[in-house]
């Protein structure tokens, strides 16, 4: 799932750069400025921001790419940007629905997906796999010993003949 989400964000990063590529071209090439701005600094700003979308992307898509090739969740860090990544995708997919139209949502919102999910399954992952690797290779135990609770309510104790009426 990594791999993919990690595919799929390098493409959308390369389309990215090459859209604000396009934008910051047509604006240098026209000599009109708006709200008094500076057309040379409008194109340089559209270049840098597309750089920059392109590199956070290409940056989220190495994190997971380490977290496939290692089969482990990504760290803090990583994690921290690739909820920052999900966070964004969501933002940008209600926005472009009304500017753009609902094939780019259901893209916007497919990314999403993927980011999800390659967070959440292998945070699952690594919680079933600490808790095989305290057992062992051969699943003898480890660690402690894990009784079943003895019956009864946890809160309440034992009050002999009286019991609670729900159960």
């Amino acid at each position: 799932m990594a791999g993919a989400t990690a595919v799929v964000l390098v493409a959308e990063g390369a389309v990215l750069a090459f859209v604000h590529l396009v934008l910051g071209r047509t604006t240098a090439n026209q000599s009109m400025s708006i709200a008094g701005m500076d057309p040379s600094v409008m194109s340089k700003a559209t270049y840098a921001m597309g750089a920059g979308m392109g590199g956070f992307l290409l940056l989220c898509a190495v994190f997971l790419a380490v977290a496939a090739i290692r089969d482990r969740a990504p760290g803090t860090f990583a994690r921290v940007l690739l909820v920052t990544a999900a966070v964004t995708h969501g933002l940008l997919g209600a926005l472009v629905v009304g500017l753009v139209g609902w094939p780019a949502f259901g893209v916007m919102m497919a990314i999403l997906c993927l980011l999800v999910a390659s967070l959440m399954l292998y945070s699952a992952k690594d919680a079933r796999g600490a808790d095989a690797g305290a057992r062992g290779a051969d699943g003898a135990g480890g660690g402690p010993e894990v009784q079943d609770a003895p019956p009864g309510h946890p809160l309440l104790g034992d009050f002999g003949d009286f019991k609670p009426t729900s159960p």
